[in-house]
Formats: C-alpha cells, structure tokens, sequence
C-alpha cells in the first residue's frame, strides 16, 4: 500500500512539473519569427504624374456660315457620329438641287445619244447609213458620258461641301467646352467644342533618367488605388530626356479600377530589379534608434517550445514591397523577430505566438 502511494505521489509531481513547465511557456512574451531570405533585390522610386486624355480635340466648322443649331451641352457625353453642330445651309441645300438636276439632264443626253448610236449600227455604216454619221454619234456618246462624268464630280463636290455644315463627333467623348453660341458667324479653324476622350486615359510620369535602360518587362508600375496600389501596364518610354530636370516621360494606361479624371494628379511606385541578389528581412523586423542606429533581434532555439533573443546591430540597403535589404550583419536562414520585438531585452526567452512568417 505504502509502494503504491509513493508511486501516486511521484506521478503527481510529474505532472504538476509539467503543468508549472507549461504554465511558465505561458507566460513568456510571444513572438512571431521570420527566416532571413536570399532574394533578387528591387529598387523602388516614388512617382507624381498626370492623368491625361489620349485624345482632346478643339472641333471647328470646315467652312464659313451662321450657326444654326448647338445639340450639345457642357457636360454631355456623345458617341462617334453624332451631330454636334449645325451650320446654316439653305444655299448650298439650293446648289445642291440645282447639281443634282445637271446631273439627271446629262443623264436624259446620254441615254438618247446611246440610243441613237444602237439604231445606226442597226441599219449598217455604208449601206443606209453614212459611216461619217456612225462616227459622229459614236463621238456624241463619248461627249455625253464626259459630261455626265463632269456633272457627277460637281454634284458630290456639294454633297461633301453641305455635308460640312455639319459637325459630328470624330469619337466617344465627353463636351468639356462650348465655346460658340447660336446666330454667330463662324469661319474654318474657329473652335466651337472641346471634345475629351474619357475612356482612353493615360498616366504620364518624369522619371529619373537613371532608370530609363533598366526598365524592361519584369518591371511593375504600380498606380496608388485609395490604400492600396494597383499594377498598371506601362505603355511607352518616351526616350526624350528633360535637361532641367534630367528625367524622362514613362506613359502607362489607367488600370479601369483606379476612379480618375483627366487632369486629376496621380501617384505610383515603379519598382525595377537591380539585378542583383541579397539577404532581406520585413521592415517589421527592424529596429530603429534616434542615434541612426538600426538593429533586429535574432532568434535561437531553447526547446521544441521556447527560443533565446539577443539583437543585432544590421546595415540596410534598398526597401522595396515590405522588405528591407540587409547588407551586412545577417546571415541566410536565420530567424528574426517581426512581431513582438517592441519589450525584448537582451538574452530572455520567448514563445512563438503566431505562425512563421513567410
């Protein structure tokens, strides 16, 4: 009996050891770790552009006359065709009734010309029909279809020119501006609508001219979308350098997420690889001094549940999407602290509070 109550009592002690081993794990700060990386490395610059339409157009009358009718407002969104404008056209309606009667007289003169040339070739040249006659009609054809020719050409000369009193949208846009009003006279060139293409928008940013040969197609332009930044597809690298400011145009099309309006300021990131690979670690896990000082706190395993922290002084290189090059005072495959790194000290013990990052 004695035997088995020691034996009881020692199976107690075990397991309140375990408890109080636990209970201890418990208490200790919780962290969550990170493996130090081997990583190609990416250099980010910040952007400031413009939001520009691909197409503005100052629309003006091909020719002279009274404005007649304005259809459109400030504002209105119009699509390829509409008519827009309307210029007084009463003469040139008038010219063009007049041509079009040319037109069918020349075709009356020919259609007799022909017939008569088909009743002579009927009868036969040289028997009750001079040859000289057979010629002369052949020769009152070919007249004919020259005039009628002539007449044609005329009649679509004022088609094209009344057609022109008319002013339609060369695309889908929107009126920014109504410059002329109704009952003014206005002359080719006069500029009477602004016409703002809204659908096509680009985003146009100075780039350092530095970076103009190290962008290529792994290179991501993102566009700031609200709190978040969305990749844009860059369009063009216009390879004009600014003397004054020693950058150059980068043109992108606007992702159809990102809510902006011709004019509108734009911000983005442009991230490009340096070609290059390096140790890096996420900005978490950096440990900043007012002295310049900049350290990490690096994680060693005690047991399957407790790890030793001690910091470490790093030297940081480029920041790029969360990260931080580390160019000397880590080495590969080492773990860090990226969370609950705020109360550590020196040589104390921590548990994992959360699940690895990375």
């Amino acid at each position: 009996m004695g035997t088995l109550i020691k034996s009881l009592h020692g199976v107690l002690l075990f397991l309140c050891g375990l408890f109080s081993l636990s209970t201890a794990a418990q208490d200790l700060p919780g962290v969550q770790l990170e493996t130090v990386s081997s990583e190609n490395i990416i250099e980010e610059v910040t952007l400031n552009g413009t939001v520009n339409a691909l197409r503005v157009s100052g629309l003006s009358a091909a020719v002279a006359g009274l404005l007649e009718a304005v259809r459109v407002e400030t504002g209105d969104r119009v699509s390829r065709g509409d008519v827009l404008v309307e210029l007084d056209d009463e003469m040139v309606t008038w010219e063009l009734a007049a041509a079009r009667a040319d037109e069918e007289e020349a075709r009356s003169r020919l259609d007799e010309a022909q017939r008569r040339l088909r009743e002579a070739r009927s009868v036969g040249a040289g028997r009750n029909i001079a040859a000289t006659e057979v010629s002369a009609r052949e020769s009152e054809v070919a007249a004919s279809e020259a005039a009628l020719a002539r007449l044609e050409a005329v009649r679509r000369q004022v088609e094209v020119r009344a057609d022109r009193h008319r002013v339609t949208a060369p695309f889908d846009g929107v009126v920014s501006q109504r410059s002329r009003d109704i009952g003014e006279w206005v002359t080719p060139g006069d500029q009477l609508l602004t016409l703002v293409d809204t659908d096509n928008l680009r985003l146009d940013f100075r780039v350092p001219q530095s970076f103009y040969k190290r962008i290529d197609d792994n290179s991501r332009l993102l566009v700031q979308n609200g709190q978040e930044l969305t990749r844009a597809t860059i369009d063009v690298l216009v390879p004009v350098n600014d003397p004054r400011s020693r950058t150059f145009l980068l043109r992108a099309i606007k992702p159809d997420s990102v809510k902006l309006l011709p004019g509108m300021s734009s911000q983005a990131v442009l991230r490009v690889t340096t070609g290059e690979r390096g140790l890096t670690v996420s900005r978490d896990a950096i440990n900043r001094y007012p002295e310049g000082r900049t350290t990490v706190w690096i994680a060693e395993p005690e047991d399957e549940t407790t790890w030793t922290v001690s910091e470490k002084r790093v030297r940081l290189g480029t920041a790029f999407e969360g990260r931080v090059e580390v160019t000397s005072g880590l080495e590969a495959d080492q773990r860090v602290v990226v969370r609950g790194n705020e109360s550590l000290s020196e040589g104390i013990s921590v548990r994992i509070a959360e699940r690895e990052s990375r």
